[in-house]
Order: C-alpha cells, then structure tokens, then sequence
C-alpha cells in the first residue's frame, strides 16, 4: 500500500508540474495570442504631447507615436485601437490585459523596470534648454540665478535633482549642472512654455525640455529659444509593454529592429521631427 500511496503522489506530483508549466506558458503568451484572435493591437497614447502624439484639426490622433504604432500593427497584421489613459496608471504597469503596448515616449527607469517590460528602444530625445527669445544667456552658466520650469515626474525633473537612473545600455553619457537652480515643476510638458512666453524671468528664466518639444513651441509661434551647443542629456524612449509575454516582446523587438532597417522609423522621424532622432546624434 505504501508503495503504491507514494507511485500515486509522484504521478500527481508530475501531472501538477506539467499542468503548471502549461499554464505559465498560456500566461505567457497571451498577449501575443489575444492579438492575433482578435486582429486588434490596443496601444495606449498620449493626446497632447505634440509633435510626439495629439488630437489634430480634425479631433484625430496624430504624431510621430501614432505613425509607429500603426506600422507596427499594419506588421503584425492586425488593427489599432488606440487609448489615450493617464501616463502613470501605464507606467505603474499591471495592465490586466486592457492594454497590449504603449507607443508612449516612456523613458525605461530602473523605477519602472519592475513593472513593465521594454522590448524596443524606437528614438532618442534630446534634452535642452530653453530660454525667452529675450534672454542675454548663451551657455547653462548663464542660467545659475533664474528660475527653471520642467514637468514634474519626469527624467527631466531626475536630472535637475541630479538623479537619473535610465535602465537601457544605449544611454549615451551625459553630465549634470554644477548648480542647484531654483526650479517650479508642471503636470505637463507645455504649461512650462506657457509661463516662460510672459517674459524673460517674469515667471521663469529658463526651461529643461525636449528639443522636439521645444521646435514645435516655436513653430507654433512662441517667443523662445534654445540655447545653441548645450544639450543636457539624450535618453533613449522605448515601446512599453507589461510583464509576463517573452513571446509577444520579442516580436515587437523584431518588427521595431525592421523598421529601423529598412528606413521607415527614420522617415517617420523626419516627417514629424525635421530630422532623425532613431539614432543619438552626439
């Protein structure tokens, strides 16, 4: 009896093992699956970041975001449905499924590495520093005793309290200021720019942002500039998805890495950007 008691619990020892490792792998590829059952890839974005992602004249999303998001699923062979939620229930990861990727400009953090996955670094933002087209300032020296606005949240916001921490082996080097500035943070990228278009230190003397950010404040008509030769850091921006699906991360790891080869992540770049930022220009 008692050897049979003890062939019975390895032989259910052995059928639970297996029914495990077929549930573990169910679980991790069933972001991968329930793309392709349901043929729609839903891809959270931002609606007012532009020229990265926003509502356009016609109330459609549009941007340089949009366009790779929907190559990337004309490749997978499916449709988009795109969600425009608030940027940290994304990055605090834990999707349950309702989102299957982020086409979100999210930097991957050392933070936010234990939740999400970043399968694809898809561009690179230039950091820089902007100044009222009335500012005297010609380098980040000249900055030491004005007021900065950045977003708050952000690696922007990191690098002025001298705290970065990108999680990507492409981080290109980079250094802080050697000045602790007084500093007022904002809940998005823009409402910096708005104070700073009152007047040179009126409110603010100078703002961290993104040089495409930056570009399109100015086309828009903007009274700012960017202070010329002083970039303060690149970070490389990856397409985000949730933990737990090898298999789907490493398709959308291939299809990104096809886009950059046969030049269409570079085009889509120049079409929004005026130039390419796939690649850090040093």
């Amino acid at each position: 009896m008692a050897t049979r008691s003890v062939a019975k619990f390895l032989s259910q020892l052995a059928l639970g093992a297996t029914l495990t490792s077929a549930a573990f792998s169910a679980f991790a590829g069933a972001t991968l699956d329930r793309v392709e059952s349901s043929k729609q890839l839903v891809v959270t974005v931002s609606a007012k970041w532009p020229p990265h992602a926003f509502l356009n004249d016609k109330n459609e999303l549009a941007g340089f975001d949009i366009d790779v998001a929907n190559d990337i699923a004309k490749r997978l062979g499916v449709k988009v449905k795109f969600e425009t939620p608030d940027f940290k229930l994304v990055t605090g990861g834990h999707w349950q499924g309702r989102w299957d990727l982020a086409v979100f400009s999210i930097t991957p953090t050392v933070a936010r590495a234990r939740m999400l996955d970043f399968p694809a670094i898809y561009y690179y933002s230039k950091y820089v520093f902007v100044v009222h087209k009335d500012s005297t300032a010609k380098t980040p020296e000249d900055l030491k005793n004005v007021t900065f606005g950045v977003e708050g949240d952000t690696t922007a916001d990191d690098y002025m309290h001298h705290a970065l921490q990108i999680d990507a082996k492409s981080m290109p080097a980079y250094k802080y200021l050697d000045f602790t500035p007084k500093m007022v943070t904002y809940k998005s990228s823009l409402l910096p720019f708005e104070d700073l278009r009152l007047g040179n230190n009126v409110r603010l003397g100078a703002i961290i942002a993104e040089e495409q950010t930056a570009d399109a404040a100015i086309k828009s008509g903007y009274p700012v500039k960017i202070i010329p030769n002083a970039t303060a850091f690149w970070e490389p921006v990856a397409i985000v998805t949730d933990k737990g699906d090898d298999a789907f991360d490493k398709k959308i790891a291939g299809i990104v890495d096809s886009m950059k080869k046969d030049g269409t992540l570079k085009k889509i770049s120049e079409k929004w950007y005026g130039a390419d930022y796939t690649q850090p220009n040093m």
